[in-house]
C-alpha cells in the first residue's frame, strides 16, 4: 500500500477524479474520498470545452457544410404549389378524402357510452364469449397495424393529399383501436395473444420493404378483410352494442380503400422490371396469407353462425372491387386479378366445401381444381361485373 501524497492521490496514479478510486489494503481504515481542488475542477472544464470547441469546428468546415447543402431535405418545400401535369383533379379528390373524414369523425368514447346507455351491458349467447373475443383480437390488433402504416405512410408519402388522407386514416385507426379495446374490456379482458397466422399477416404487411407494398397491403387486403368480417358481424347481430359500432367502422373503412386507389396506381407506373416483379411476387405472397389467416379463426367464425365460406366469397368480392378501381386508375386490367380469383375458387372447395358434397380430400381436390380451371360456379364474378 502507498501513503497517499498531499493532494489525497498515491504517486503516479492517474489525475481522472471521475474514475479514481481508493481501496485500502486489509486491515486498514479506508482513506476518506478526497475532493477535487477547484484548480482541478477548472481545468477538467476547459478541457470539456476545448473538445465541443473541436466538434463545432469541424461541424463548420467546408466539407461538412457541403454534405448538409446537399443532403434532401425531409420538407419537400419545392414541391408545395407546383400543379403536377394532369393531376390536378387527382390532388383535389386526395384532399376530399381528408376533408370527408374531418366531416365524419366521431368520438369513441362518448359513442360507446351512448350505446352501453342504450342497450344495457353488453350481452352474448352462451358459448360464444371465446369466440367472439378471439375475431374481435384480429380486428383489435389489425386496427394497430393499419394505424401504424397509415401513420407510416403520412410519412414517407410527400404528395400532399395523399399525406393528408393518410394523416386522416391515421386518425381514424387510432380511434377504432382505442374504441374496440374499450369494448373488449366490457367483456372482462382485451385479448393480449394474436394467432401466428394472423400475426404473419400483420407483419407482411408492417415489415414490407417499400411504400408501395405498404399501401397494397393495408388498402387492398387488410381493410377489405376488416370490411368483410365487420359485415358478417353486424348481420348476425352478435351483440346490439358491437352491431351498432361496425356500422361506424365500416364506413370509415370503405373511405380508406380510396387512398389506395388514387395514389397507388402512380407508384406502380413509376417501377422497373425488376421492381414491378418484386412487387407482384410480395403481393401474391401477402395474398396466400389470408387464406391462412381465415382458417386459423373458422371454427371461430361457425362458432358465431358464421360461415368461414361467405367469408371468403366477400371478401373476395370486395378485394375484387377494389382491384377494378386500381384498374380504371391504370387504364388496363391487372394481370394478377383472373390468377387471384382462380385460386380463390380452389382454396375455396378445397378448405371450405359446402355442406352436403363430399368432403373427402379427392373430392376437394377435384371440385376446387374444376371451378380453378374453368372460371364457373358461385366464385366466378369477373373484374369487370364487380364495380
Amino acid at each position: 500500500w502507498v501513503a497517499p501524497d498531499a493532494a489525497g492521490m498515491a504517486p503516479g496514479a492517474p489525475r481522472n477524479l471521475a474514475l479514481s478510486v481508493h481501496v485500502a489494503p486489509p486491515g486498514r481504515a479506508r482513506a476518506p474520498t478526497p475532493r477535487p481542488s477547484r484548480n482541478a475542477i477548472a481545468a477538467h472544464r476547459l478541457t470539456h470545452e476545448r473538445k465541443n470547441s473541436d466538434a463545432s469546428a469541424t461541424a463548420r468546415s467546408p466539407m461538412r457544410r457541403l454534405h448538409l447543402r446537399l443532403r434532401r431535405s425531409p420538407l419537400p418545400i419545392e414541391a408545395f404549389g407546383v400543379p403536377r401535369p394532369g393531376d390536378l383533379d387527382l390532388d383535389c379528390k386526395l384532399e376530399a378524402l381528408y376533408h370527408r373524414g374531418q366531416e365524419k369523425i366521431w368520438a369513441g368514447k362518448p359513442v360507446l357510452d351512448d350505446l352501453r346507455a342504450r342497450y344495457g351491458p353488453p350481452r352474448l349467447a352462451p358459448g360464444t364469449t371465446a369466440a367472439l373475443q378471439s375475431v374481435l383480437a384480429v380486428i383489435l390488433w389489425g386496427e394497430l397495424a393499419a394505424w401504424k402504416v397509415s401513420a407510416d405512410l403520412a410519412l414517407q408519402i410527400d404528395d400532399f393529399g395523399a399525406k393528408m388522407a393518410a394523416t386522416s386514416q391515421a386518425h381514424d385507426e387510432a380511434r377504432h383501436f382505442t374504441t374496440m379495446r374499450d369494448y373488449l374490456a366490457l367483456h372482462g379482458a382485451v385479448p393480449r395473444a394474436l394467432g401466428p397466422a394472423s400475426r404473419r399477416m400483420f407483419d407482411e404487411v408492417l415489415l414490407a420493404d417499400t411504400t408501395a407494398k405498404k399501401l397494397l397491403g393495408m388498402q387492398f387486403m387488410v381493410e377489405p378483410m376488416a370490411l368483410t368480417i365487420f359485415m358478417l358481424l353486424r348481420r348476425k347481430r352478435v351483440e346490439p352494442v358491437l352491431t351498432d359500432l361496425l356500422v361506424l367502422y365500416e364506413r370509415d373503412e370503405a373511405r380508406h380503400v380510396g387512398l389506395g386507389v388514387l395514389h397507388l396506381p402512380a407508384m406502380v407506373r413509376g417501377m422497373g422490371p425488376a421492381a414491378a416483379a418484386d412487387f407482384h411476387a410480395w403481393q401474391l405472397r401477402a395474398y396466400f396469407a389470408q387464406f391462412a389467416l381465415l382458417r386459423e379463426i373458422s371454427g371461430d367464425l361457425r362458432a358465431l353462425g358464421i360461415s368461414p365460406r361467405d367469408a371468403l366469397r366477400i371478401g373476395r368480392e370486395k378485394q375484387l372491387a377494389a382491384a377494378n378501381l386500381l384498374a380504371k386508375e391504370l387504364g388496363h386490367d391487372l394481370r394478377l386479378s383472373d390468377i387471384f380469383r382462380r385460386v380463390t375458387d380452389f382454396v375455396a372447395e378445397l378448405d371450405f366445401p359446402v355442406d352436403g358434397e363430399p368432403n373427402d380430400l379427392l373430392h376437394r381436390l377435384g371440385r376446387g381444381m374444376s371451378r380453378a380451371m374453368e372460371g364457373v360456379g358461385e366464385f366466378d364474378e369477373r373484374l369487370s361485373e364487380v364495380a
